[in-house]
């Protein structure tokens, strides 16, 4: 699961599991009820934390290794919360070709996280995408809805900046 010094702590409240406990106790007798409650409780929480798994197998009786393959297998669920803003690298071809790989390690290094991370603060994530479409402007970054293109590693911390 990564390093663990990059994790955000838990911050879930009273409410958000009252809605969870809620979700679960709606569910519980359903046939194949486990997937529904993983996307609901991502709603609720934004993410899927090993607190947030704990609650569901503790009610389920269901193994917290079981869910815990669920939630790594499908790529709908996170584990990490996502930041304010999210900043997904394009590793597909014709970024990789031109350099998209040397950027993604540089923001690793200049946040301090990993692929799926979010920086301690809470303000970025960071995350490999594949194709975005927008093969033209090689090698690309999204920072939530912005887009920037044609990028040097020289110029990622100016843009880090704006943010």
């Amino acid at each position: 699961m990564g390093s663990q010094k990059t994790t955000v702590p838990f911050k879930g409240t009273k409410e958000q599991e009252a809605a969870l406990l809620k979700v679960i106790a709606d569910h519980k007798n359903e046939k194949g009820a486990l997937m529904p409650i993983l996307q609901k409780a991502q709603e609720i929480y934004g993410y899927l934390p090993i607190e947030v798994q704990t609650i569901i197998s503790d009610e389920l009786n269901i193994p917290l290794e079981k869910i815990y393959g669920v939630v790594t297998f499908y790529s709908q669920f996170a584990l990490n919360p996502k930041g304010k803003y999210r900043i997904s690298v394009c590793l597909g071809t014709a970024c990789y070709v031109k350099g998209a790989g040397d950027l993604f390690n540089k923001l690793q290094e200049l946040l301090g996280i990993e692929d799926g991370g979010c920086t301690p603060d809470g303000k970025f994530s960071l995350e490999s995408c594949r194709c975005i479409g927008a093969c033209g402007l090689a090698p690309v970054l999204t920072i939530n809805e912005d887009v920037y293109g044609k990028l040097t590693v020289d110029e990622l911390e100016s843009i880090l900046a704006k943010y």
